[in-house]
């Protein structure tokens, strides 16, 4: 099964083979999004080892969603022992996220 996931926008596209599903976390992405994967995965009968491939919108996009994102699908494709591909079809040991820009980091309030 093949698994693409886009984090880089607040509604977070997963597509296992040709079933697509759009889910929006608000704050909750790094919370519930591995949940989420497995709660698609369960209803489709399938476990994580059925996973052969992951494709990873890689950016532009949200800082936060794309790191996170980034960090799911890196782990996922090294304990699965599976290819990782950016959105381009370019296959990764390991994805780096795109922002499209340097972060925009605010100065501490105190």
């Amino acid at each position: 099964m093949k698994l693409y996931l886009d984090t880089s926008t607040p509604e977070t596209i997963l597509k296992l083979d040709d079933r697509e599903y759009h889910y929006i976390f608000a704050n909750d992405l790094a919370e519930k999004l591995l949940a989420f994967i497995r709660d698609k995965l369960q209803e489709n009968h399938q476990t994580w080892t059925d996973i052969t491939e992951i494709t990873f919108m890689s950016g532009p996009g949200s800082f936060t969603g794309l790191r996170i994102g980034a960090t799911v699908v890196n782990t996922l494709a090294h304990e699965l022992n599976i290819p990782l591909y950016d959105h381009h079809g370019n296959k990764h040991p390991l994805i780096i996220p795109e922002y499209g820009r340097e972060a925009n980091i605010s100065q501490p309030k105190k």
